[in-house]
């Protein structure tokens, strides 16, 4: 047989054990022809034997190393953060006002304190917040002692001190926190009021960061879009997901931490979510 067509049939039936076996490849050379013309010419079929060999070897490489880049490729992935932000206004505000008073005789400073608490009721009724929005506390009392030379309490009693607080809780957090701010008026009615800063809440969070995780999810693929296109791939699934800590934080902080920030001072908010995606690339 002319040796270009020798070669084409050894490359021929390389490439068709190649479609058979992907990541092994097995080459047989079987010349063709009249094996009594063969034995006649020897040193003809031995040069065309190494020949072919050479070319076996070298079919053998390429199609080996198709088929190990080809088993490869799914093994390619690209891990992106994605994070999504959202201004959101409190829908529950929490805030608490009380007095204490103090007097060596117990009863005098309860007598104190039973003639604010009702006053102070009364002034957050007549701003226009229902008495069913109140809550009393219960008193809390404790035992005044004398203190020696050296600032240590002895057993002396000298007298008592007692506190009570009256509580709001309402959603009609503009309301309550401009009450809150006004409060201090009752120092001008006698009443020396012990005023804490409003705690505000947004209680639909749950809902919130199951939208906002799915938003954030839609920002890494769109970042991992990016990064594939400037080499020529594309995106596949998604290999793995991880969802990160919920920031809640007052507007424009850039205040984080790995447990999460939520922030309580604040009637509008920014809350943040973030999630890691590792896709596969095709």
């Amino acid at each position: 047989m002319p040796e270009p067509l020798w070669l084409a049939t050894l490359v021929r039936r390389a490439l068709y054990r190649y479609r058979g076996a992907k990541y092994a490849v097995i080459l047989v050379f079987v010349p063709e022809g009249d094996t009594n013309q063969m034995s006649d010419e020897k040193h003809f079929t031995f040069y065309n034997t190494g020949t072919a060999l050479a070319i076996g070897l070298i079919v053998s490489s390429l199609i080996f190393s198709w088929a190990y880049k080809d088993s490869k490729k799914g093994d390619e992935s690209i891990t992106v953060t994605g994070s999504a932000k959202k201004r959101i206004k409190s829908d529950l505000v929490v805030w608490s006002a009380g007095v204490s008073t103090q007097s060596p005789q117990i009863a005098d400073a309860y007598k104190q304190l039973s003639d604010s608490i009702p006053r102070i009721k009364k002034y957050l009724v007549d701003k226009g917040i229902p008495e069913s929005q109140l809550t009393v506390s219960a008193i809390t009392t404790t035992t005044l002692k004398r203190n020696d030379d050296q600032g240590q309490p002895t057993s002396e009693t000298i007298g008592y001190s007692l506190s009570q607080s009256v509580s709001v809780s309402s959603n009609d957090v503009d309301k309550i926190a401009q009450v809150s701010r006004e409060a201090t008026e009752l120092i001008n009615q006698g009443i020396l009021l012990e005023s804490s800063a409003p705690q505000f809440y947004y209680t639909k969070l749950g809902d919130l960061k199951i939208e906002m995780l799915g938003e954030a999810a839609k920002d890494a693929k769109t970042r991992a879009d990016k990064i594939a296109e400037s080499t020529n791939s594309s995106i596949g699934s998604i290999r793995s997901a991880k969802m990160g800590v919920m920031q809640i934080t007052a507007p424009e902080s850039t205040e984080v931490s790995d447990y999460g920030v939520n922030d309580t001072a604040s009637i509008e908010k920014d809350v943040t979510a973030v999630v890691n995606v590792s896709f596969a690339v095709n």
